[in-house]
């Protein structure tokens, strides 16, 4: 008996520990989200029932339209480096003449921190020293107010995204191409089934595994994306909250307006939103493998 409940016994300290940081936080959130905290998280709060949840779910002028550009800006991004990720995958599938050097090169995106990549882009952006306009300017084009303007801000900030976080994807579906058998493409191969056949008949399905994880990882971290935003537009997403999703409406109203008890309600939707997304990917997954 002992040493059938050995490996529990080994695990119970890590087990404990990871479950009290996950567990007392999502606790904690819950109850300060049905408290009216305004000021301080240890000041004397009443509990006020659902009543931030409804005024959230009131709240046209920025919870609605952070959900929307939240949603936006995921599916973009994340739409954008699947189709990249798995095109570089499919061309980095045979070996070739320096793919070593496309590889690291390929990864210098994922090594740097989101604030980094933030402040980058934001000089390289600048409209009046930053060198994209310089190279705009020589083609003619007038300087454009990328991360200044209120239509461009959103598009620009997804574009930085996907040149970030690209080669992770193709690193993922890459590792999935090399464990395909190769007999099922050849034997395609040899009933007549040209590249575009092959790949969309024989490949994608049997590559469905591995870009559903891919696709859940992405989300997920598209959905919680704060760094990058924050770096480049600030507080609100910006003077008009043209890029303010749901990560940086809930820090603004906890840090900049102390509006605990909200800004709680905000998460705790917020958390079951992105389960819900986890949720219904993985239930496509399962239907499409059955």
């Amino acid at each position: 008996m002992a040493n059938r409940h050995l490996k529990w016994l080994m695990l119970s300290p890590a087990l404990l520990f990871v479950g009290a940081m996950i567990i007392f936080p999502l606790l904690f959130t819950l109850n300060l989200s049905a408290t009216d905290a305004f000021g301080a998280v240890n000041a004397g709060a009443d509990h006020i029932g659902l009543r931030n949840f409804a005024d959230a779910f009131g709240d046209h002028r920025r919870f609605w339209p952070a959900v929307w550009r939240t949603i936006g800006f995921t599916v973009s991004a994340v739409l954008l480096e699947t189709i990249f990720g798995l095109a570089l995958a499919m061309l980095m599938r045979r070996a070739f003449r320096g793919i070593r050097w496309v590889r690291t090169i390929l990864i210098i995106p994922l090594l740097a921190t989101p604030v980094a990549i933030g402040i980058l882009w934001l000089l390289i952006l600048d409209p009046t020293t930053g060198i994209a306009n310089h190279l705009l300017g020589a083609l003619g084009v007038p300087p454009q107010e990328f991360l200044g303007s209120v239509r461009a801000s959103l598009p620009t900030l997804v574009l930085i995204d996907v040149w970030q976080w690209t080669p992770m994807m193709t690193l993922l579906l890459l590792a999935g191409l090399s464990t395909l058998s190769e007999e099922p493409e050849e034997a395609a191969s040899m009933d007549g089934a040209n590249a575009w056949q092959r790949f969309r008949y024989v490949v994608l399905p049997m590559l469905g595994p591995t870009l559903t994880t891919a696709l859940v990882l992405r989300a997920v971290d598209g959905l919680k994306t704060f760094d990058i935003i924050y770096a480049t537009k600030g507080a609100g997403g910006g003077s008009s909250f043209e890029a303010e999703t749901l990560n940086v409406y809930a820090y603004g109203l906890t840090f900049d307006y102390q509006e605990y008890g909200l800004a709680a309600a905000v998460l705790v939707l917020f958390t079951l939103f992105i389960i819900g997304v986890v949720l219904v990917l993985r239930r496509r997954s399962a239907r499409s493998a059955a």
